[in-house]
């Protein structure tokens, strides 16, 4: 008896470590194919905010390591990619969260130009409900288009705000909760670029990553 628990225990960890290796092998296997598919899947989504002819350095190489601030919405590290041309600033994409959208966070990406007006934003996630949602949805909306261009005006902080609420942004009838979350999320990232501009834009493209100080 003693003896055919031995043999079990050995089959067991045989066929444990086969598997083990069998995983190990796939994941080295597909780790690269992965890891490049998320990065083309980036770059197409940044490329919808900062147009690739606008740049000409390895805008995902750039990046600047950020700490949580609640300007961004953020409770975790994130990462801002820069764009340049000719080693000049031209836009930076930051990542943000809205986290009070009716049914739970939104998160963004949000490209601001060096001269600190909106290259647009997306919706990359969200959990609002079908349909009423549906518009901050790119693919479904030009709504979010409608910050292009925008930019933080002294004085003008009231126009952050939908119609309703007397500002300069349209909105579905029946859902404001939605599109409120976006818009002060936006302004809210704006108002972090224009205290971080500097550090933001500080590091050449070929310098190692760096982490953004409050």
């Amino acid at each position: 008896m003693v003896k055919a628990a031995f043999h079990t225990a050995i089959n067991v960890l045989f066929f444990t470590v086969i598997g083990t290796t069998l995983l190990g092998v796939t994941y080295l296997q597909t780790k690269a194919p992965i890891e490049r598919s998320e990065q083309e899947a980036k770059l197409k989504l940044i490329s919808q905010l900062v147009p690739r002819q606008d740049f000409d350095n390895d805008i995902l190489a750039d990046g600047l390591s950020l700490t949580p601030d609640p300007l961004l919405g953020s409770s975790a590290a994130s990462t801002s990619y820069r764009a340049r041309k000719n080693g000049q600033p031209v836009a930076v994409v930051l990542e943000a969260i809205a986290p009070d959208g009716y049914s739970g966070r939104i998160s963004l990406i949000i490209a601001i130009k060096a001269d600190g007006t909106l290259g647009g934003v997306r919706v990359i996630e969200h959990k609002e409900t079908p349909g009423l949602g549906d518009y901050i949805d790119i693919a479904k909306s030009d709504w979010i288009t409608g910050f292009n261009d925008k930019a933080l005006l002294p004085g003008k902080d009231d126009d952050w705000h939908v119609r309703k609420d007397g500002g300069q942004f349209d909105y579905m009838a029946g859902a404001t909760i939605t599109p409120r979350a976006v818009i002060k999320a936006t302004h809210k990232v704006l108002q972090y670029f224009a205290l971080h501009k500097d550090t933001l834009f500080a590091a050449a493209a070929t310098e190692p990553k760096q982490e953004a100080k409050k």
